[in-house]
């Protein structure tokens, strides 16, 4: 995506701007938000009221010095000092309640967006999608506030402006007179040129920083690229480590890292060009209206005041009306910020859960390399106590077809193992009961189990944070007692780690493989869930710690039904009804499941080694 400076675009940005702040302001804050965003208009209002006081106030002045008039200059010193701490309150209050606007508005669009992510498994889906969005976290703890601060700047800057036009506007009228060109008398002549000289600069500063905005947007994306890479550095250090891939990644940041050092290249001579020509074009406006204006002073059609007072009011009004090549960088920025929040506001809604009863995705997006979207549904989760799969399909995020179900059942206390090769669509299967995989077809007649489920994926999810909220996640660790906690750690064997509850870390870099899956059995011994669904939960432990912490769970968990995902034969012993995934031979078609005894099952794996290898459950 490289956005273009086209008229266009920038109905799409204030479309997209409009869409991105509406909510804020008929929330349930809006009396709040627009009461401050009142007051600092109001404010704003109030220093351009001043700035037309201090400008008449300047003919006066130079006026009274010209006709050496002590008295007048006298009283106007005591007018400027109580315009000056007008001047001065005005703008220390606008900018505190601006600031306090600012975060406000931010803490409220913060809350939403991290609400609208991690609704749901929305996370999890936009990380499916192809072309998926980049840097979620940037855009939610910079773009945001980019966004916000970007606009209200943008906006107080623009309306000042546009005030301070008018108020100056007749002031520089009055005071320009009439000029004569070929016996053409032009009234108000200063308006006129101040018009024609804002007019050409703001179409000669679009010219020259139109690349600005493209450059922009590619430096936050490479920006938050390079910072991701570091990010994902210091989570697997060991296993870089243990790889000796420390020149691999090396040789990945500076890859990263070159692409911001290319674009702020392009940046910097860009905006060299840029401040050339601004810095000309305000140089040149200092001295331009004293020019223009000059020939009336020196034919004493105006006295000294009048001329500094005309060239004053002339800044205004071409300053004014160059508001545009001032905030042109601004605006690039602000432009780049609302579509990489209006994309990633896209993104969350295309990866929102589908309507239960979906539109089958078409013949293209089905076939490889084409994206089907969310094309399936969540799992009804009815009031039955029980699976049903009935003649579910799921499908692989390009539309390739994975797994077909066949009526398969699981009843409340049947407690179920399914097996196979790897990548045959198991752990897939586990995912859509969870409700976070979106690709499925056929869904009808399939149901997922009511009551409290808990799933135990094969890495665990332990966030930052003590490692008691660790062990209790996602509960709150005061749901639990301390005897309940230490039980569970006792019985998990990792009963070293109580020590620890208290201390705050990384556990998911502190702690081993198999450290980490006790604790998550751990986990599920105080949750206690009516349907535990363990994928590869247990594949970090060795043979016999492994049936140990089965055993341990039909023990302690005895109103637990068991749903596990895994190869080793030591299950098998656990769970009355076995599925074992067979894949197709041609590697065209989904893979198909098929119930197998325990008993057959058992011998089929102990003769191949495994329950997950294929020939063990060859049709």
């Amino acid at each position: 995506m490289q956005p273009q400076a086209s008229p266009q675009s920038y109905r799409f940005a204030l479309r997209h701007f409009y869409g991105l702040a509406k909510p804020y302001l008929v929330s349930e804050e809006k009396k709040k938000g627009w009461g401050l965003l009142l007051l600092v208009l109001a404010m704003n209002l109030a220093l351009v009221w001043v700035n037309v006081k201090l400008t008449q106030w300047n003919g006066e002045f130079f006026n009274a010095l010209q006709a050496k008039n002590f008295g007048a200059f006298k009283q106007l010193l005591l007018f400027f000092t109580a315009y000056a701490f007008l001047y001065i309150a005005l703008a220390v209050y606008s900018q505190y309640f601006l600031q306090m606007l600012q975060i406000s508005w931010r803490r409220w669009m913060t809350e939403v967006f991290l609400k609208d992510w991690l609704a749901g498994g929305t996370h999890y889906r936009m990380s499916l999608r192809q072309g998926n969005t980049d840097n979620p976290d940037q855009r939610i703890a910079d773009d945001i506030g980019g966004f916000i601060n970007g606009s209200l700047n943008l906006f107080f800057g623009f309306v000042s402006s546009l005030v301070t036009l008018f108020s100056f506007l007749f002031m520089l009228w009055t005071l320009s007179g009439a000029v004569t060109l070929m016996g053409v008398t032009i009234p108000g002549y200063m308006v006129w040129v101040a018009i024609l000289y804002a007019g050409v600069g703001s179409v000669l500063a679009h010219w020259v920083g139109k690349p600005l905005i493209r450059l922009n947007f590619f430096q936050q994306r490479y920006e938050a690229d390079f910072r991701f890479g570091l990010a994902r550095t210091r989570e697997h250090d060991e296993g870089i480590a243990l790889y000796n891939g420390e020149q691999r990644e090396l040789a990945g940041h500076r890859d990263r890292f070159a692409n911001v050092w290319s674009n702020w290249w392009g940046i910097m001579k860009r905006q060299k060009l840029f401040t050339w020509y601004s810095a000309f074009y305000g140089q040149l406006a200092i001295i331009f209206p004293i020019l223009v204006a000059a020939p009336r002073y020196f034919a004493g059609q105006i006295q000294l005041g009048g001329l500094t007072q005309t060239a004053q009011a002339f800044g205004q009004v071409q300053g004014a009306l160059s508001w545009f090549i001032g905030a042109y960088t601004s605006i690039a920025d602000w432009r780049a910020t609302v579509e990489r929040l209006q994309t990633f506001v896209d993104a969350m809604q295309q990866a929102q859960i589908p309507p239960r009863e979906p539109v089958p995705p078409t013949p293209a997006a089905l076939q490889p390399g084409g994206d089907i979207g969310a094309a399936g549904v969540v799992p009804l989760r009815s009031a039955r106590e029980s699976v049903a799969l009935g003649d579910l399909l799921l499908l692989a995020p390009d539309g390739r077809p994975l797994l077909q179900c066949a009526g398969e059942h699981i009843s409340r206390g049947q407690h179920t193992l399914f097996t196979g090769p790897s990548g045959s669509g198991k752990s897939t299967l586990v995912r859509w009961l969870a409700g976070i995989w979106p690709y499925a077809l056929n869904a009808a007649h399939a149901h997922a189990p009511s009551g409290r489920t808990l799933f135990l994926p094969q890495k665990p999810y332990l966030p930052l944070g003590t490692l008691k909220q660790a062990l209790t996640y996602p509960q709150n660790p005061g749901d639990f007692s301390a005897a309940q906690i230490s039980d569970a750690l006792q019985l998990a064997r990792v009963p070293y780690l109580e020590a620890a509850l208290e201390q705050t870390d990384t556990w998911m870099q502190r702690l081993s493989p198999g450290e980490q899956q006790r604790l998550a059995v751990a986990r599920a011994l105080l949750i206690a869930p009516d349907w535990l669904f363990m994928d590869e939960a247990t594949s970090a432990l060795d043979a016999p710690t492994e049936r140990a912490m089965y055993a341990l769970l039909r023990q302690r968990l005895p109103d637990t039904t068991l749903v596990s995902v895994a190869h080793r034969a030591g299950v098998i012993d656990f769970h009355v009804q076995i599925y074992a995934v067979e894949v197709d031979a041609t590697g065209q078609g989904p893979a198909r499941m098929h119930r197998r005894e325990a008993d057959l099952a058992r011998k089929a794996a102990l003769g191949e080694g495994g329950i997950g290898d294929a020939p063990a459950f060859a049709s």
